[in-house]
Parts: C-alpha cells; structure tokens; sequence
C-alpha cells in the first residue's frame, strides 16, 4: 500500500508538503507541487480523504431532503442541486420525506449529527421554530417551499402571483365558471396557489363558488378524482386549474373517461412544466417554474453558509414563466355532457 511518506521520498519534499498540495492548503511553490503531484501519478496514490475529513468534522455530503420522490418535479431540482455539488467536491444523500413530519424530523436528527456537512430541505412541514433553532447552529436551506417570516436562506417562486397569472389566462379566454384542484392546505404551497387563485377571480368580479374548489393532494390520483367530482355537479366548469401538472393530467384523463375533450368542453391548466406536460395529449399548458435554476441556487447558499461566508440576502425568488400549449381554448358555451 502506497503512503504519503512514499509520496514524500520520491518528490523530495516533507509528508506536510504533501499534505499541503493534496489539500491545497498553504503556500507550497509552483515547481515543488508538480514535482508532488507527479509523484502521486506515479505512485497512484490515494489519499486517505475519509481520515482527513474525520480530522476536520468533515463529511463532503449534503443532505437533500424531498416531500415525495414519486414527484417528477423535484427530479430538475435535484439536478441542479448536484450539478453545483459536484462542483465544489460535495455528494448528495437523498432523502424521501413521504409527506410526513416525523420523516423530516428524522433527516434533521442525521444533520445534527454530523453526518451531514449541510441540508436543503424541499418541504417545509416540520415545526417552524425548531427548523429555526437548527439553522442557527447548522447550514440549512429551503428551495421551492418556505416558511413566512423565517430567516432561513430560501430559494422559490412567487406562488401567489404565478397562480394568479394562471387563473387569468382561463379568465382572458373568457371562463367564468372556473374549478380549481389545490395542492394540500397543510402546505404553504397549498394555500399561496389556492390565494392567487382567489385573488385573480376576485379581481375581475368573478364568484367563487365553494364546490369548485376542491383540497387535492398533488397527486395524479387526486386530480382524477376530484375532476370526476366536478363532472358531478348540474353545471360542471368550463375550465379548471390545477395547482400541479399530474393533478393536471389526472383531471385530464377524467374528463376524457366521461366521454368530454380538452380543451373543446372544458379547458385545463397546470403548474410546474414536468416533461410530460409538453408530450401529453393535448399538451398542457402550465406554469413553468425554474426547476434547475432553483436547485443550483440552493446549493450555492448551502456552500456559502458551510464556508460561514456571509450571504447579501435570505430570500431569492426566481422567475416562473406560463407556458401556453394545448389545453386551454376560448370559452364559446358551457359544458355539453353526451347523453
């Protein structure tokens, strides 16, 4: 087994030398570092990285922990999130919250034993005041959800203003008797969406009847089966927003199984651009977020707040995008139901 003082006696040079090129750390001269990592290449020599990270308290892994992993949304995060990872010499431990706060508190528990360099969280379900006393004493940071009024370093849109940007394209299409499927009111993602929501209806006078709002979970399942309850009523909506794309697509192949079409009897909306929104038939038209851009922000502040680097600002809200394809048309009658 090849060691450092191998390394040391074939360059001619001290073992802290080599320690200093291998960690570069110090000031070591151009000449005498090539004459080191040269020898390293010859000798092929592997430096002992789990020791010296164990020295500093060090792991090079950061903790990423999602609400659902079925949800394809978070799979452009998580890129982004590794991308800039990878970078700056770090790996990423996944973890899978299932939509369960003793899930999350359980990942916290990993940060806080030091198995863990740092933590983005991708859900925010866990006690606000805890997750603040936490990130007083370790690097965390929240991407796509938040919390109101936290400190916390925060990466996400504004949901509010893209879900009312949402409902105002079906209310310039002419719907006025719009449903609207809500991701889970426990969620801030939940509630901002269904507020924006309100907000554009109120905004042009429109009434917002209770049964055309209906608590989804952001599943495919949910949409489906909250569309099919809408189907239901003596005078279904002639467009329904959906605060997420599977919820979308649900809805979708709901009023496709009553015999109905998108966007020809009733028009459909979405939010989050996954990929199959573009390839679905019809192609749904969304709310596009910046899925990558965001990860790779969070794991910028994450790096600064492990380097205790000082930060211009906590919060960064990036740009959302609608995105019009398919699914949505004028409104010319209400819903014809075959007989």
């Amino acid at each position: 087994m090849i060691r450092i003082v191998d390394v040391a006696k074939m360059a001619n040079v001290s073992t802290a030398t080599v320690s200093r090129v291998i960690t570069n750390s110090g000031t070591v001269k151009r000449e005498t570092t090539e004459r080191v990592l040269e020898a390293i290449e010859l000798l092929n020599y592997q430096p002992n990285v789990l020791a010296r990270q164990l020295r500093r308290s060090e792991t090079n892994t950061i903790l990423v922990v999602v609400p659902d992993i079925t949800n394809t949304f978070f799979s452009k995060v998580l890129r982004g999130i590794e991308a800039v990872a990878i970078e700056n010499g770090y790996q990423v431990l996944l973890g899978d919250a299932l939509n369960n706060v003793e899930r999350e508190n359980g990942y916290i528990n990993i940060l806080r034993q030091k198995k863990a360099d740092g933590m983005i969280l991708l859900t925010a379900r866990i006690d606000e005041g805890l997750l603040d006393e936490i990130a007083k004493e370790l690097p965390v940071v929240l991407a796509c959800e938040y919390m109101e009024g936290s400190q916390i370093p925060t990466v996400s849109i504004d949901n509010i203003s893209s879900s009312r940007k949402a409902a105002e394209h079906l209310i310039g299409l002419g719907h006025q008797r719009i449903g609207f499927i809500s991701g889970p009111l426990n969620v801030v993602l939940g509630r901002d969406r269904l507020k924006g929501f309100k907000q554009a209806m109120s905004q042009h006078g429109l009434p917002i009847e209770p049964l055309l709002v209906q608590e989804g979970d952001f599943s495919y399942e949910s949409g489906y089966n909250l569309m099919m309850k809408f189907l239901a009523l003596e005078h279904p909506p002639t467009a329904v927003f959906a605060a997420n794309d599977e919820m979308a697509i649900g809805a979708i192949k709901a009023i496709k199984f009553r015999g109905l079409s998108v966007p020809e009897n009733i028009s459909v909306i979405g939010f989050d651009n996954i990929k199959i929104s573009s390839i679905f038939e019809p192609a749904l038209t969304t709310i596009a977020q910046p899925a990558y851009d965001i990860g790779q922000k969070a794991m910028e502040l994450l790096i600064k707040l492990i380097n205790k680097d000082s930060l211009t600002k906590n919060q960064y809200m990036l740009e959302d995008e609608l995105i019009i394809r398919e699914s949505c048309k004028k409104c010319l009658h209400q819903t014809i139901f075959p007989k």
